[in-house]
């Protein structure tokens, strides 16, 4: 048994996790009915990385600010700027693609008792609010603006501290990021519930239906994430950006693929920029930042349903109405963290720029939940995965500006 453990544990993560999808693949394919033992696993897992993130994220991002060296510069700065401009971009092409490949939508109802935010204000109220959350709320909701804003003060407050205190909160991080190790090292077992979870349940005769727009949406979080972000990583860094967004799709966005969540996937984002080398001062504050503000999958989901909406009902999108939907995509999603449903919620709000009722917009937010097996699984997947690829652009184009040390 310790031979197969350890044979086991010698072979890649990646390919251990795609072992797992293929024995959960064909679990469901062959006996369905198991659902009780077989997807037990996968909820076990997301539970854990969910479980484990929020105290995570505030010792990591606390033990990080307080035993920062006064004059050590991070990349916070020019981070923030490429998690703008690659939700924007995304925005940018999901309206493009709209235009160039219109499709239209078979209404359905089924999500009338869920409330969508009236506007972009209460988008930011939500934002704000989340900011002054109690702490130990913050950690119980999983309130990752909250939970960073009181790590980010708590820091600044313990700088100047015994060495003894910052020690002891530097040997707690070391321990939680343990923990993290001992929770990844079962996502094969936990992707493999996932997997047979979504298949036995949904399977994908539901998504027939709307396939055009699936391959619209689809199509563009592809685009984003094999073109246009490594365009923004190539002019930053001045290199060939492949290997290193292939890397980032290998080994994050698989797992943000299957756990669907930006939030559970955190661990796995932290444990691959160490892997990586970068910054621990950095990351581990531009990851749990960029699971609430980077969102590029979100901004590319809110633009495309509402101009599909639209073209159902045939109303036309000037150019200007467009360039507005454009950035109002980017903001929609940069606040879909703090709207329970994320971005689904959020297209009714798209939705009224062009006049269309909520009760109409409520039928296309329930299309957007029967397509979501595949189409939240992607967004999860470039949002999450794009965390760690601009983290590390930003360090790479630092080191690029700084030239080689004489």
């Amino acid at each position: 048994m310790k031979n197969i453990i350890h044979i086991w544990n010698r072979i890649s993560l990646v390919v251990r996790i795609i072992i797992g999808i293929i024995i959960g693949l064909l679990l469901a394919l062959t006996i369905p009915d198991a659902t009780s033992w077989v997807s037990i696993f996968g909820t076990l897992f997301v539970g854990a990385l969910k479980a484990v993130a929020p105290i995570l994220v505030l010792i990591l991002v606390m033990h990080a600010i307080s035993s920062h060296k006064s004059g050590k510069k991070t990349n916070m700065k020019s981070i923030i700027v490429l998690y703008a401009i690659g939700t924007f971009s995304a925005g940018v092409i999901g309206v493009i693609a709209s235009f160039l490949f219109p499709v239209t939508l078979k209404l359905t109802t089924g999500a009338e008792e869920i409330a969508p935010p009236e506007g972009v204000l209460e988008v930011i109220r939500t934002l704000l609010l989340s900011l002054v959350s109690n702490p130990i709320d913050a950690i119980l909701k999983a309130n990752y603006l909250g939970i960073l804003t009181w790590a980010i003060i708590l820091g600044f407050a313990l700088k100047n501290a015994a060495d003894s205190t910052k020690t002891m909160i530097g040997n707690f991080s070391d321990a939680i990021t343990k923990i993290v190790k001992w929770v990844i090292e079962l996502a094969p077992f936990g992707i493999m519930g996932l997997v047979f979870d979504a298949i036995s349940k949904n399977g994908l005769s539901a998504l027939k239906e709307y396939g055009q727009l699936l391959i619209l949406l689809l199509g563009c979080m592809f685009f984003v994430a094999l073109v246009v972000n490594p365009i923004i990583t190539f002019v930053f860094t001045r290199k060939n950006p492949y290997p290193l967004v292939l890397k980032t799709l290998k080994e994050s966005a698989i797992t943000a693929f299957f756990t669907r969540s930006s939030a559970a996937n955190i661990p796995v984002n932290l444990t691959l920029c160490k892997k990586l080398g970068l910054d621990e001062d950095t990351y581990s504050v531009s990851i749990p930042l960029g699971a609430t503000i980077n969102m590029a999958g979100a901004s590319i989901t809110i633009s495309v349903l509402t101009l599909a909406t639209a073209n159902t009902l045939g109303i036309e999108v000037d150019i200007w109405t467009a360039i507005i939907l454009m950035f109002l995509s980017a903001v929609s999603a940069a606040g879909a963290s703090g709207v329970a449903g994320g971005s689904l919620l959020l297209i009714p709000l798209a939705c009224s720029l062009l006049g269309i009722s909520n009760d109409i917009a409520m039928q296309v937010v329930a299309v957007g939940f029967i397509i979501s097996v595949l189409q939240d699984s992607c967004e999860t997947a470039l949002n999450s995965s794009s965390d760690v690829l601009f983290t590390a652009t930003a360090e790479l184009a630092k080191k690029r500006k700084e030239g080689p040390i004489a």
